[in-house]
């Protein structure tokens, strides 16, 4: 049975800052000018993947990020709006229960995603158009975000780092 490390060693994926692991495969050829007039590629395309107890923090791109499962077991996706509305999506192959097979988290969203504590892990792809950029990538301390919104404190808790990494 294929688990965590199968994927990880065979992907040649390595750690992510922001958790979990990565491995970039698609990057478009093509750019565009963004709004900001940066050149940014078409599209950018990752593996993703994520182990229960070792989250992806809550972070903002300044594109849309698309996500697809592919393998393990669902993963969530936490998303607090602009506007402060938080949602849930559950990416998985239970459509029966609710699951999603893709899903699209809006630029200027923050979020992060986990698997349950009961979990193993859960592979995923992300495609970011524009193509992603860490300029464009903005990490969250629970204090700052706290601040913005104090409702979602729980879940801002969990998957918010209390200091940012180096």
């Amino acid at each position: 049975m294929k688990n965590a490390e199968f994927w990880i060693e065979n992907l040649a994926m390595i750690p992510h800052k922001e958790g979990g692991y990565f491995k970039e495969m698609l990057r478009s050829e093509g750019e565009i000018v963004t709004e900001t007039s940066k050149k940014r590629p078409y599209y950018t395309s990752i593996y993703f993947l994520l182990r229960a107890g070792n989250p992806s923090h809550f972070h903002r791109l300044q594109s849309d990020e698309v996500w697809y499962f592919h393998t393990g077991d669902p993963l969530n996706i936490h998303i607090i709006h602009p506007n402060g509305e938080y949602k849930k999506v559950k990416l998985g192959l239970n459509v029966e229960q609710g699951e999603v097979l893709q899903a699209v988290v809006p630029k200027g969203a923050i979020f992060g995603s986990d698997v349950a504590e009961t979990a193993d892990y859960s592979l995923v792809s992300c495609m970011v158009s524009p193509g992603f950029d860490y300029q464009d990538f903005e990490l969250f301390t629970q204090r700052e975000l706290l601040a913005d919104y104090p409702s979602h404190e729980q879940i801002i808790k969990k998957l918010a780092y209390e200091e940012l990494p180096e």
